[in-house]
């Protein structure tokens, strides 16, 4: 076991390790003490996250004076990358848009950062995403490590990893029906499947510009504009971003009217120009802010 701490103070803009993992950017991070997404408006939690990349078993928590970890790796600069602690958030918020609603999203939840999340994890996990609450969401991404992932022995228990390519593509979608995963548990094999033997992978999205990444994504089987976006995001680095979700839909009916064009791609364009070059951000902080009843 490793162990180490981030200061706070060597951090670019405030930090909330609780709204960054509680706020449905990831379900691949979860709670030992097994309360994740128990709370609506999650935020400035000092609990333990878990949380499993490569083979390694790490855990972060936040302190008043830092963000702490440990882990079977010496899992410093990979907890500043999959946490977004290396992101200048005084520099992001300033660039974002001023309104009132945007101002009250991130004056709530100042320090939520965006994950950059393992792709085949965040890929599967928002496939999974469609018309379910995140409680829902994050209960199947656990029912997948426990049945199809590697078993870690850590610190006395076994903790499983998410699951690799070929394990789902090895699942039937009987099985997979079986986690309560519904219609989506063929598109998850199939997906998992073209990973697995490198028909479709990270490599031909990264890297791409943003609006070709996205449509890239789409080739994917069960991912559609909207997933592709969470999974460029949330795990990609794309911080211009913005899932058109139902949340994100409804600021634009009642604050943007104007960035409604009527399909996906153009209301995408005027949303991001609406919110500024790291709308990601921004949107984000919308979507916890008004999911936890903000703007009622």
């Amino acid at each position: 076991m490793e162990r180490g701490a981030i200061p706070t103070d060597e951090i670019a803009g405030a930090v909330d390790v609780q709204a960054t993992l509680e706020s449905g950017q990831t379900y691949l991070w979860w709670r030992p003490d097994g309360t994740t997404y128990e709370t609506d408006g999650a935020s400035g939690g000092r609990a333990w996250y878990r949380t499993v990349v490569d083979g390694d078993v790490v855990e972060v928590r936040q302190t008043d004076a830092a963000v702490e970890w440990q882990s079977t790796t010496d899992a410093g600069p990979l907890v500043r990358e999959l946490l977004g602690l290396n992101d200048d958030l005084h520099e992001i918020r300033a660039a974002a848009t001023d309104d009132d609603l945007t101002t009250a999203a991130w004056d709530a939840y100042d320090g939520l950062r965006i994950v950059r999340d393992p792709f085949f994890g965040c890929l599967i996990s928002f496939i999974c995403s469609a018309q379910m609450r995140v409680e829902r969401i994050f209960a199947m991404q656990e029912s997948l490590r426990e049945h199809y992932g590697e078993p870690i022995e850590y610190d006395g228990e076994t903790v499983h990893a998410f699951p690799e390519p070929e394990a789902l593509a090895a699942a039937t979608e009987e099985d997979l029906r079986d986690l309560k995963l519904g219609y989506r548990a063929p598109y998850v094999q199939r997906t998992a499947e073209m990973v697995a033997t490198g028909e479709l992978t990270r490599r031909d999205v990264e890297g791409r510009a943003y609006e070709l990444a996205r449509e890239t994504l789409t080739d994917f089987v069960g991912v559609g504009d909207k997933v592709a976006d969470c999974v460029l995001l949330f795990s990609l680095g794309y911080l211009e971003a913005v899932p058109l979700d139902t949340w994100i839909r409804s600021a634009i009916e009642d604050h943007y009217p104007d960035c409604d064009r009527g399909n996906y791609a153009d209301t995408s364009r005027a949303i991001r120009e609406q919110l500024g070059p790291y709308a990601g951000y921004t949107q984000t902080y919308l979507f916890h802010y008004l999911r936890s009843g903000g703007d009622e």
